[in-house]
């Protein structure tokens, strides 16, 4: 769940590299942890300018298979508001 709506998201990640699918659409993203519970992600190849904007990524808490976190963009754009978003993560083993 990202505030209301439940999105669907499937990502492998390691330490600094994450692919993920999103709307049927596969991206990669370097990952950059500031500390045990915060990082951040940029897309490898953007597209667009919005593409080009970091993304700062903070864990919350944590369970055995999933995690609460926020986040936000970390440039924001002139005369708006920096809306911090908050989402559930949960892994999913698969055969």
């Amino acid at each position: 769940m990202v505030g209301t709506e439940l999105v669907r998201s499937a990502f492998v990640r390691n330490d600094s590299i994450a692919i993920e699918t999103y709307k049927g659409v596969t991206d990669t993203f370097s990952v950059r942890w500031i500390n045990n519970c915060e990082y951040i992600m940029r897309k490898l190849h953007p597209k667009n300018t919005y593409d080009q904007q970091a993304v700062h990524f903070k864990i919350l808490s944590t369970t055995e298979n999933s995690y609460l976190f926020e986040f936000q963009m970390v440039v924001k754009k002139q005369n708006q508001e920096n809306i911090v978003k908050k989402g559930t993560v949960t892994k999913i083993t698969t055969p």
